[in-house]
């Protein structure tokens, strides 16, 4: 290895500074939820922190002593229950929504902050310290680089990007944790051999040549609607990421170069800038980040752009054309979102293109500047950028569903809590179409829910499906306000039959509109794969099927023969989708044991048990096989990558556990040993105030397949996959108290 950083103080990988980081008081930290908006605040003066006390959320974010009663440990699985929700009322935001850190992914927090120095932007001293401190935090031990998410190795794209964040923030270079990761970054070849997404910051920042950006140019917006490959076809996420992007780059900017970005040009790179040709770099990419490799056809059709139409074929009309298409696009998904945007990514994105634009004095860029802060998350290690703006709508349908699957939703004790949680799904219903609907390319949302919240009023069928179906269950027990009318539950009906493929499977956002083969033939974010358009899923489609069912139960003669060909169809592709060995993938969650709950769910809404069908007798033996001998289950996120079941290093995990047994008892499986084996682990992980300690990550997204060296240095290819991973710590709350619960339904309250 390279033991020198352009002429900086050598350090070895044994080496480990560990200076004192500053913290700041976290007393004085609060998290704002209006109407399910959530932002941070730091209180300066003694007056403003007497006059906003913390709550026992905060704290509890935040990692602090909480003053909370020892219940002691129960002994039945309702007391379990019900101690599990007494701890996590406590949680429950004025709202009625519950709020937690969506973190994972390495790649958000760069965008913001370069954002932040590209405007102008001065940071609160507060966000600095926090923001470097879980760097630091989240800074990979025996290298001092870091990965794609939080358990990645370390790549070019997470150590350049992250290296450069810190140094914007203040971070000296001379830091020792800061030379251990330049050493990582030069031993990978340095920055020119990132993937296209961190050569495209490191330009705007002016700390890259655009030379070595693959095009992007925004007239791919021009192309006919009928094209295979036009835009409109991409997954929401890719076309309102490159949209941006493209203005961006065919708009060349660079910020003015200063003190620090000239530092940072010596620090990224090995060997001199001035003397590199970046544009004999567009393609390098060191093989730890190569997770999707460019295809001939992309290639060929980057060589063309950048040799042909760039220099001879693009006229200044044809610029302006693309440039004026592509930034009318960015407008509408500011003002239909209310400049929330679809996520971290393409938020500071658009951002810069509108500062490129409209400078930032002008209301979009001041707009922005204050709803970025929506992404960003305090916990006990810094600062974060959570992977949405929230889990608003999501985790609040889900423990509604707990709690009535659990029994104990009539339970006045629990009624003010479910009301509120009531009212806020209420309150995010999205009531109106986009504004040009059509011309903004996107699905019918009049009826949905978003992931999150309405303002940011992204169509998600999954999200539609479960918040339906808690409100239908809730309001249809006795004593419930009935605060969404039928008419409002018919339309979210009507956008979820709007979403099947062909398939008879459901995406996420919309339906598939392009060919996956084709369109992946195009995938230039090197990072991720299978991105390009909208896939089938087993989790969406599972949803989907269980809320249908039930609203038949209710509204029998609603659309009835569409809803009941809908179900068969969505049905046979479930079937489909299962394994050999009879479980299904799960592209959001770890891995099979959360898609094999869903599924087992699915099919028994449609009668399929473990009494009368082969298919799951064979999902609930792939898990029994997999139960471990303390009682739990316990995958490893290399299940996702290796599309096998891996084993946890840790052992048996409480959530997945959970989720094991849930999908025993949805199948109506009739042995009761290993379920009381299961349930017993939960209720013994259980701590004496109530709540279940952080264990695994839970959640996953974008997986893709690669072909990497292994070990470094050797010719030997390793087929492998890779995915980002993402954090749904209030799981650890939702399904123990949905598992125990049931178990009590099923078995008569026994103790354990």
């Amino acid at each position: 290895m390279n033991g020198h950083a352009n002429g900086h103080a050598k350090a070895s990988r044994s080496e480990t500074s560990k200076p004192d980081s500053s913290k700041t008081d976290r007393s004085r930290w609060r998290l704002l939820d209006e109407r399910g908006r959530q932002r941070w605040k730091y209180l300066r003066t003694k007056e403003e922190v007497e006059a906003w006390p913390q709550s026992t959320a905060d704290r509890y974010h935040l990692g602090l002593d909480l003053d909370l009663p020892d219940l002691g440990l129960a002994k039945t699985p309702l007391e379990s229950v019900h101690r599990g929700l007494q701890f996590f009322e406590q949680l429950q935001l004025p709202p009625g929504n519950w709020a937690c850190e969506y973190g994972g992914p390495m790649f958000l927090l760069p965008g913001l902050v370069i954002t932040w120095y590209i405007v102008g932007e001065q940071v609160p001293e507060e966000f600095r310290v926090e923001i470097s401190n879980y760097l630091f935090a989240r800074q990979n031990a025996d290298d001092g680089g870091w990965g794609l998410h939080i358990a990645g190795g370390s790549t070019v794209f997470g150590t350049a990007l992250n290296y450069t964040t810190l140094r914007l923030l203040g971070q000296d270079a001379e830091d020792l944790r800061m030379v251990k990761a330049r050493l990582t970054l030069h031993e990978l070849g340095g920055a020119v051999n990132g993937p296209h997404w961190a050569k495209f910051w490191l330009s705007v920042l002016g700390c890259c040549e655009w030379d070595a950006v693959n095009p992007v140019p925004p007239e791919l917006w021009l192309l006919p609607d009928w094209m295979p490959i036009a835009p409109w076809r991409w997954w929401i996420h890719m076309r309102q990421v490159f949209l941006p992007m493209g203005f961006i780059y065919s708009q060349k900017y660079q910020h003015p170069l200063d003190p620090l970005t000239r530092a940072l040009r010596k620090e990224l790179y090995v060997g001199d800038y001035s003397a590199m040709s970046f544009a004999s770099h567009r393609n390098s990419i060191s093989p730890w980040d190569n997770y999707h490799p460019k295809t001939a056809l992309l290639n060929t059709m980057n060589w063309f752009l950048v040799n042909v139409h760039i220099p001879i074929t693009r006229t200044g009309w044809i610029k302006r054309r693309g440039e004026d298409c592509a930034y009318r696009l960015i407008e509408l998904e500011d003002e239909n979102t209310d400049f929330a945007n679809l996520g971290p990514v393409n938020g500071p994105l658009n951002t810069v293109a509108r500062f490129i634009k409209e400078g930032k004095d002008s209301y979009p860029v001041q707009r922005h500047l204050d709803r970025l802060h929506d992404f960003l998350w305090m916990k006990d290690e810094g600062m974060l950028m959570n992977g949405t703006n929230g889990v608003q709508t999501w985790d609040t349908a889900f423990l509604i569903q707990a709690v009535i699957e659990a029994g104990v939703a009539q339970d006045p004790r629990w009624k003010q809590m479910l009301v509120r949680a009531l009212e806020f799904l209420e309150d995010q219903q999205i009531r109106e179409e986009c504004r040009m609907q059509k011309a903004s390319y996107r699905q019918s949302r009049k009826g949905a829910w978003a992931f999150s919240t309405r303002e940011q009023g992204y169509t998600v069928s999954d999200c539609t499906a479960e918040a339906s179906k808690s409100i239908m269950l809730l309001q249809n027990l006795p004593g419930f306000p009935k605060l969404v009318s039928d008419d409002r539950i018919k339309d979210a009906v009507d956008v979820l039959l709007t979403m099947q493929n062909a398939s008879g499977g459901l995406a996420s956002y919309e339906p598939t509109r392009g060919s996956p083969w084709l369109m992946e033939q195009f995938n230039a974010a090197e990072v991720f794969g299978r991105i390009m358009v909208e896939y089938d899923y087993p989790e969406c489609t599972t949803a989907v099927v269980t809320t249908l069912t039930l609203f038949k139960k209710f509204h029998p003669d609603y659309r009835a023969a569409e809803i009941s060909a809908f179900i068969g169809r969505a049905v046979d592709y479930i079937k489909d989708a299962q394994r050999p060995d009879g479980a299904w993938y799960g592209s959001w969650g770890i891995c099979f044991t959360y898609a094999t709950m869903f599924a087992l769910e699915s099919l028994a809404a449609v009668g399929e048990t473990y009494e009368n069908s082969s298919r799951v007798r064979l999902a609930c033996q792939f898990l029994l096989d997999r139960q471990n001998a303390d009682g739990g289950w316990g995958e490893s996120y290399m299940s996702c990558e290796d599309a096998e079941w891996r084993e946890h290093p840790d052992g048996s995990q409480v959530v997945q556990t959970a989720w094991a047994a849930i999908a025993l008892m949805e199948a109506n499986f009739t042995e009761e040993k290993p379920l009381r084996k299961a349930l017993t682990l939960i209720m013994r992980r259980q701590q004496s105030k109530g709540e279940w300690k952080q264990e695994g990550i839970e959640g996953v997204f974008n997986k893709t397949w690669f072909v990497l060296p292994f070990p470094r240095g050797q010719r030997r290819l390793l087929t492998h996959a890779t995915l980002s991973m993402i954090s749904y710590p209030n799981y650890k709350f939702i399904f123990p108290i949905k598992a125990l619960g049931m178990y009590a339904r099923r078995t008569g309250n026994e103790p354990l």
